[in-house]
């Protein structure tokens, strides 16, 4: 198969969208494109919370501007192609070209953004900023990287 052109990633701030929750889930069962995602259970949602070490990340408008600032520094460091980005109250959208597996650049833009709260004193040292994973779609094709930088340009409320 040929190398992607870009990836499509998306991530959660930490705490805002549990197992169980009334929107359904992606887990490690249900992670299909275009297939159901678990259903809603309010008992999974309430064990899941009981788990939580702190309160939900909500990113104010301050900390929004500063991990798009971070991210757009990493990828001019580290020479990736940043081909579209919107940093949400509760998660971001990134389309980009990296020459590293999307799960590395996922975890190197998650790591520079906290520390960029960190340093600006934004953020407390112990939080988690963000959930363990995210999601990570590799786009072949120019129509593919054309939607996900729409969606996440446009697509958003």
């Amino acid at each position: 198969m040929d190398d992607p052109l870009a990836y499509f990633i998306t991530f959660r701030t930490y705490g805002t969208w549990l197992g169980g929750d009334e929107r359904g889930t992606v887990d490690r069962w249900h992670n299909i494109p275009g297939r159901p995602r678990a259903a809603p259970s309010r008992a999974r949602a309430a064990h899941q919370a009981s788990l939580l070490k702190h309160e939900p990340v909500v990113l104010l408008p301050v900390e929004r501007t500063r991990v798009d600032a971070a991210f757009h520094e990493t990828c001019a460091v580290r020479e990736w192609q940043l081909l579209a980005l919107n940093v949400r109250t509760n998660h971001v959208h990134v389309v980009l070209w990296s020459p590293e597996p999307p799960e590395k650049a996922m975890n190197v833009l998650k790591a520079y953004a906290t520390r960029a709260l960190r340093q600006e004193g934004l953020r407390g040292s112990r939080e988690s900023l963000w959930a363990r994973h995210g999601s990570t779609r590799h786009l072949f094709t120019e129509n593919d990287v054309d939607a996900a930088c729409g969606y996440v340009t446009y697509g958003q409320d």
